[in-house]
């Protein structure tokens, strides 16, 4: 497999913005009923980008790619348990994923905690 970070890059930003877009209208979920968004920690200048084009605050995605680096298909559990203990996230909460994986793959969740 041979990576263009380019390109890779413009995607992920892109795509992200989608996804959490469209989790957004299906869901009916304004920035304010939005509780959280824990992204994939591929990389903190994606998830960076994609939340300044939807205008979301930095608050709003749960980070700790700072501590621990891409940990791949573990990224989102290890933030969502994080969040959970740091009381970011309480019972009716809503909380989307969104996630990144190799060959370009995605995918997001809307859940109600």
């Amino acid at each position: 497999m041979k990576i263009k970070g380019r390109e890779v890059y413009k995607f992920a930003v892109s795509k992200f913005e989608e996804l959490i877009r469209d989790a957004m209208t299906v869901c009916e979920l304004t920035p304010q009923t939005l509780s959280l968004i824990i992204p994939h920690q591929v990389n903190q200048r994606i998830i960076d980008s994609a939340m300044e084009k939807l205008a979301l605050p930095s608050e709003k995605a749960y980070v700790n790619i700072d501590r621990y680096g891409n940990t791949s298909a573990a990224s989102i559990p290890i933030a969502l348990d994080e969040a959970f203990r740091a009381g970011r996230i309480r019972k009716g909460d809503h909380v989307i994923f969104v996630a990144f994986g190799g060959g370009l793959t995605w995918g997001n969740a809307v859940v109600r905690m």
